[in-house]
C-alpha cells in the first residue's frame, strides 16, 4: 500500500554532468502495462507479458486483479496471467488500492462496472484528490452505480456494477482513459458502445483489444465495439515507454557532447508530441531499427547534444504529449527564444497542478517562467543556478527537477524523490550509467 508520507520522501543531491554517453534500455510503457494486465485478466486462457514495467502504479493493478481471483506469477520481467473470462472475476475482499495510478483506477472503473458485485477503489493522497467524474458519468449512463465523495468526483468511490446497456458517447474532451474505460466496460454491455472525441488520444486499449481478438469498428475520432466479445489469451511485448525516454532525450539535448541511444522505445503517434516538438525546437534525434512488437511500433532513438530553440505547443500535440510537459519545461528553458504551452487545461489535474509546480519549481533554479491558466511560458536563455526544489509528491516533476539540475550552475538538492517508483523505479540508477558521480542519494 502507498502511505501518504511517501510522497515527500527521499532525496537526491545534483551536480553538473559531463557528457551524457552510452546505451540505455527505456523502462516497460506504464500505459501499455496497465492495460495488458486487465485484457490478460479478462481473456480466456493464459497470457503472458514480457517487459512489464515493474513500478507501484503497474503492481497496484497487478495486485487489484489477485484481489478479485486472478492468478499471476512473475519470472524475471515477464508475467504470466491465467484468464478467468470475462465473467470469471469475483468480488474482492478488501478495498482496492490503486496508490498512484490515475490510468490504473479510471481503467478499473470500467472494468468494475460490468460485474455482478460491489467493490471500493481508493488510493493515496494525490490519487484521492483527482477527479473521477469524467469517468463515472458516462459508466452511470450505462447502467453502473457509484458512492463516493464530493458526489462521486473522489475517491474512495464504491461501484455497485451489473447489466450495462451500450450507448454512444460524445466525449467533450480527447482522453484515453475516458475513452479506454467506456469502452472496457462495452466489453460487458447489451449492443453496441461507441466513442467519439474531440481530437486524437493514446490507441493503446484499441490496439491491444485487438491483439486479444475483439473486432472494433475505428474510424476518424470514432470507436465503437459490440458487447459480449470473448478475448483470447495471448502473448504481449511491452515497448519502452516513450515518457520515460522523454527525460534522457531532453538530458542529452541540453548538456553539451552528449550523446545517447535509447533501445526499445514505443513510438505510436498518439504518444509521439514530445518527439515532434523537440524536433521543432531543433533537437537532434533519429529513429533507427524501426519495428513493430505486435500491435505497436517501436524504435530506438539516437540524441545527440544541439542548440535549441523555442516552440509553441497547442492542439493536437498538448495530448500527444500530455505528461512530458515537466521535461518540456526543462528543454524550453535552455532554447534561444521564448516557448508557449496552451489548451492544456488537463495539467491541473494531474498527480499535482503541474502548471503551478513547472513554473514555481524551475523558478527556484532562476528559470524565467509564468503561468496562464491553461498552459505557461518560459522565457529561454536560461542559466540554471543549482537549488533546492521539491517534487510536490509528483514522479515527473521529481525526474525534471533531476535533470534541470544536470545542467544547472553549482549543486542541486530534488526532495520528494519516492513517487519515482511509480513510474520509472531504476531512474537514478540509468543515470549513474551514462554519467557516474552526478547523482547521489542523501536520505
Amino acid at each position: 500500500m502507498t502511505t501518504d508520507t511517501s510522497l515527500s520522501q527521499g532525496a537526491y543531491k545534483i551536480t553538473p554532468a559531463g557528457p551524457l554517453k552510452g546505451t540505455i534500455q527505456a523502462p516497460g510503457d506504464k500505459s501499455i502495462s496497465h492495460r495488458a494486465v486487465m485484457l490478460a485478466s479478462l481473456a480466456n486462457g493464459a497470457s503472458t507479458i514480457e517487459g512489464f514495467l515493474e513500478s507501484g502504479d503497474c503492481v497496484a493493478t497487478l495486485r487489484a486483479f489477485q484481489q478479485m481471483g486472478i492468478h499471476s506469477e512473475r519470472v524475471g520481467h515477464t508475467i504470466r496471467i491465467d484468464g478467468a473470462g470475462l465473467r470469471g472475476l469475483r468480488e474482492p475482499d478488501d478495498v482496492l488500492d490503486m496508490g498512484n495510478s490515475g490510468t490504473g483506477a479510471r481503467l478499473l472503473l470500467g472494468v468494475l462496472a460490468g460485474q455482478p458485485f460491489a467493490s471500493t477503489l481508493t488510493g493515496d493522497e494525490s490519487l484521492r484528490s483527482r477527479p473521477m467524474r469524467r469517468v463515472t458519468e458516462p459508466l452511470a449512463r450505462m447502467g453502473a452505480q457509484f458512492i463516493g465523495r464530493e458526489n462521486n468526483e473522489k475517491l474512495p468511490l464504491t461501484v455497485r456494477g451489473g447489466s450495462l446497456t451500450g450507448f454512444e458517447y460524445e466525449s467533450p474532451v480527447a482522453s484515453a482513459q475516458v475513452k479506454s474505460a467506456i469502452l472496457l466496460a462495452g466489453l460487458f454491455a447489451d449492443g453496441e458502445t461507441a466513442v467519439r472525441e474531440p481530437g486524437p488520444s493514446r490507441d493503446h486499449t484499441e490496439r491491444m483489444l485487438e491483439t486479444f481478438g475483439a473486432t472494433l469498428d475505428r474510424e476518424d475520432r470514432r470507436c465503437a465495439l459490440r458487447g459480449g466479445q470473448e478475448l483470447k489469451g495471448c502473448d504481449v511485448n511491452v515497448p519502452g515507454d516513450i515518457s520515460s525516454a522523454a527525460f534522457f532525450l531532453v538530458a542529452a539535448s541540453i548538456v553539451p557532447d552528449s550523446e545517447l541511444v535509447i533501445q526499445d522505445v514505443g513510438v505510436n503517434p498518439t504518444r509521439t508530441g514530445i518527439l515532434d516538438v523537440l524536433c521543432d525546437m531543433g533537437a537532434d534525434i533519429t529513429l533507427e531499427n524501426e519495428r513493430a512488437y505486435g500491435a505497436e511500433p517501436v524504435a530506438d532513438l539516437r540524441v545527440r547534444y544541439a542548440p535549441l530553440q523555442g516552440v509553441r505547443v497547442v492542439g493536437d500535440r498538448v495530448v500527444r504529449m500530455i505528461d512530458e510537459f515537466p521535461i518540456f519545461a526543462v528543454a524550453a528553458a535552455f532554447a534561444s527564444s521564448p516557448s508557449t504551452v496552451e489548451e492544456a487545461h488537463e495539467l491541473r489535474v494531474k498527480e499535482s497542478d503541474r502548471i503551478s509546480a513547472i513554473v514555481e519549481e524551475f523558478g527556484r533554479f532562476g528559470i524565467e517562467m509564468s503561468e496562464r491558466e491553461d498552459g505557461f511560458t518560459v522565457a529561454g536563455n536560461a542559466a540554471p543556478r543549482g537549488c533546492a526544489g521539491s517534487s510536490r509528491g509528483d514522479h515527473r516533476i521529481a525526474m525534471s527537477l533531476t535533470v534541470c539540475g544536470l545542467a544547472a550552475r553549482g549543486e542541486t538538492i530534488v526532495r520528494g524523490t519516492a513517487p519515482i517508483s511509480t513510474s520509472f523505479p531504476n531512474f537514478f540508477d540509468l543515470l549513474q550509467q551514462i554519467t557516474p558521480g552526478s547523482v547521489e542519494g542523501i536520505e
